[in-house]
């Protein structure tokens, strides 16, 4: 290989192959947890499950662009600089494609701000700050397409820095109003699991965005590729692991979800720590000594007892 191969190689193309291996393995999770979702929530609304679905068909048409990029780059036009100097339509489309899934799963879950704050401001500032991010994304694939060449993207700062800003600044929003609301509502065990759930996927992609804009304004090469790519996948897999980390609990226009988590649950059961868990029931009876021959104290009993039956104490259930 040449050396202005090499380098453009290095700059470029060696975090892209690293970003398109975070990007495969992060799409076989989202395989599976669709999978998961749609076997396991059969009854949730039609409109959830096709927003899933368009959120897989998206995904696998963003992985099967970065795995046809990556090959013909490092295969097909091995060892030669022309071909690998700059980007081509194919690459362009992973901005755009991102930040359409990313917008797809805030507005989810503003939707689900809406259904358990009833809060319209908070909701329009979900919703436009959702809208505004996927511009930034869109108009940095227009950018890809206008200065193609990978040493001269520092040119279009401005829309990358929209677009991720904006993405970061709407996740965290997100996930504060919802432990905001959760601290409100929920207390104890159950509160702390959902406020971890909650804090565990919206701040994930909020903090992977900052660091791709960090890296991408700090490092004059394409390292930040290597956060850029699996981005998508990260967004659609926050969402899949919050619908199907719903233990017996489904969204509802007329009250939280956690309050149909805690009208289900079941007292006085002790739990093992798994999904499929066995359980314990604890019956204590009050009872007195008898004699033998059926009587307490100078009192006949009848019945079983009477009968020289041995009185339970405890009785224990396994489920």
């Amino acid at each position: 290989m040449t050396a202005p191969a090499f380098n453009f190689a290095k700059v470029a193309h060696g975090p892209i192959f690293i970003g398109t291996v975070i990007n495969i393995i992060l799409y076989g999770i989202s395989i599976a947890q669709t999978y998961i979702y749609l076997t396991t929530y059969k009854k949730d609304r039609l409109w959830m499950k096709l927003v899933i679905l368009t959120l897989f068909v998206a995904d696998t048409l963003n992985s099967i662009f970065d795995i046809q990029y990556t090959y013909d780059s490092l295969v097909n036009h091995y060892n030669d600089p022309a071909a690998i100097q700059q980007a081509n339509w194919v690459f362009a489309t992973d901005p755009a494609m991102t930040s359409i899934i990313g917008t797809i799963v805030q507005l989810f879950f503003a939707w689900r701000v809406k259904v358990l704050t009833h809060s319209n401001i908070a909701v329009g500032f979900i919703v436009v700050g959702a809208i505004i991010s996927c511009l930034g994304g869109i108009a940095t694939s227009i950018a890809i397409g206008i200065v193609p060449v990978w040493t001269e993207f520092q040119k279009f700062k401005a829309p990358v820095i929209v677009w991720l800003t904006v993405s970061a600044i709407v996740d965290s929003t997100i996930t504060a109003i919802l432990v905001w609301h959760l601290v409100r509502r929920i207390y104890g065990m159950l509160a702390d699991k959902l406020i971890r759930l909650t804090v565990q996927t919206g701040l994930i992609t909020s903090c992977w965005a900052i660091v791709d804009l960090a890296v991408y304004l700090g490092i004059a090469t394409g390292t930040h590729l290597i956060f850029n790519f699996p981005l998508s996948k990260l967004y659609t897999n926050s969402l899949l692991s919050t619908l199907n980390s719903r233990s017996g609990w489904k969204y509802s226009d007329s009250e939280a979800d956690e309050e149909s988590v805690i009208s289900n649950r079941k007292p006085d059961v002790v739990t093992f720590g798994s999904t499929v868990r066995p359980e314990v029931y604890i019956d204590v009876e009050s009872h007195e000594m008898i004699n033998v021959d059926g009587k307490v104290g100078d009192k006949a009993l009848t019945g079983s007892v009477a009968r020289g039956q041995r009185p339970v104490s405890v009785a224990q259930t396994l489920r």
